[in-house]
């Protein structure tokens, strides 16, 4: 019996045994693949760092089985095309070898700018009772923006094609970026303001692929308007200078043709520009098919002078013996931002002594203030204008 027992008791052990040993082997088999992994990562990780840097380079043109690029810091080459390279145009983007500059690889470049921190994008709230003595001027931007964006099939029906934007011309500070947020808020599109100016500035050697890149989001986040702002300085007249800097501006004005004649007056994209200087634009951006409606916003007549200061007005707490017509009279050839400004002073004036009404004494003296300033920024233009 004991026998019999410890006989048991040996098999109980060495089959414990075995068992011990083949989880110790399953064990150590897998910690051996973890580091072997681990050693082939850190292996992949060493030869990234040891190899040089590729460029990014943009293709020119074509000749047979060569290339001529353009480097980043605008130099050409004409250089050869790795047999791995899949097809390159004209256009493209490609990765080059920094020693011999060979193309090696084609890469997908259709965003090279972050356009979104360059232009101000927003979904305005400016209502059309916000803006007054426009009245013509906000029936004629409605016929022309906001009807074919609200009822495209109405002109499809009669047959007629509207423009595919309009151009706001006119003294500074009479509405024209109100208008333009206005007709953005009814129709529930993406703002998108552009300063042609600042793009010109900021981009040299880029303008043009910024301007394609603009008209890409509008396509992204419409309906959407593209603002332009100050467009004379992209869309100036022509002249032949040779200078890089006219030479890209050049460049910028066509691309900028370019991406208007390529979209539709009935889609959902459509352009305002703005300029206080028409008479510095080229021919080629008022021709039919692209600006083709100019809307003059002039100065405010004497009701357009009521009707702004009631707007600005609206909120605050005036004296009810205050004589607008008095008022109006006084600021007759004011501008709708003069206006502003003055009803902004006139509370200064409140503020300083201690009152939350605005009397029209307040009124007369930045009245005043606002005009004595007009005086010096004329005497400012003529010293150095």
């Amino acid at each position: 019996m004991d026998s019999q027992y410890n006989s048991q008791l040996e098999n109980r052990v060495d089959s414990n045994g075995s068992e011990n040993k083949a989880t110790n082997e399953n064990r150590v088999e897998w910690e051996n693949k973890i580091l072997r992994e681990t050693i082939n990562h850190l292996q992949t990780e060493i030869n990234k760092y040891r190899q040089p840097a590729l460029m990014v380079c943009d293709v020119v043109d074509v000749h047979d089985d060569k290339v001529i690029i353009k480097t980043p810091n605008c130099n050409r080459f004409l250089v050869n095309i790795s047999s791995d390279c899949e097809q390159i145009s004209a256009g493209d983007a490609v990765l080059c070898e920094q020693k011999n500059l060979t193309a090696i690889k084609k890469i997908d470049m259709t965003k090279q700018f972050n356009v979104e921190s360059f232009v101000i994008i927003e979904k305005p709230e400016i209502a059309w009772d916000t803006i007054g003595g426009l009245d013509n001027e906000v029936k004629e931007i409605q016929e022309v923006v906001e009807l074919p964006l609200k009822k495209p099939q109405l002109f499809k029906e009669i047959g007629i094609t509207p423009p595919k934007g309009v151009l706001l011309h006119g003294p500074p500070g009479n509405g024209k970026t109100l208008l333009a947020k206005a007709v953005a808020a009814s129709t529930n599109s993406t703002f998108i303001e552009i300063v042609g100016s600042e793009m010109v500035q900021k981009f040299i050697g880029e303008g043009a692929k910024l301007v394609k890149e603009i008209f890409q989001l509008a396509r992204e986040k419409k309906p959407a308007i593209i603002f332009i702002d100050e467009i004379d300085s992209l869309a100036a007249k022509r002249i032949e200078l040779g200078t890089s800097g006219e030479r890209e501006v050049q460049r910028t004005f066509m691309q900028l043709l370019a991406e208007i004649d390529g979209f539709k007056p009935l889609g959902n994209i459509k352009l305002i520009g703005c300029t206080n200087r028409i008479d510095t634009l080229d021919p080629a951006i008022l021709r039919p098919g692209r600006f083709d409606r100019l809307l003059e916003v002039p100065p405010p007549t004497k009701e357009g002078v009521k009707e702004i200061f009631k707007i600005h007005t609206k909120n605050m707490h005036l004296d009810k013996k205050i004589d607008i017509d008095n008022l109006s009279q006084k600021m007759e050839g004011f501008s709708g931002a003069d206006i502003k400004a003055v009803t902004t002073e006139a509370g200064y004036f409140a503020i300083r002594n201690n009152r939350k009404e605005i009397k029209e004494d307040d009124l007369l003296k930045a009245i005043e203030k606002v005009n004595q300033n007009e005086d010096e920024d004329q005497s400012f233009k003529k010293m150095f204008g």
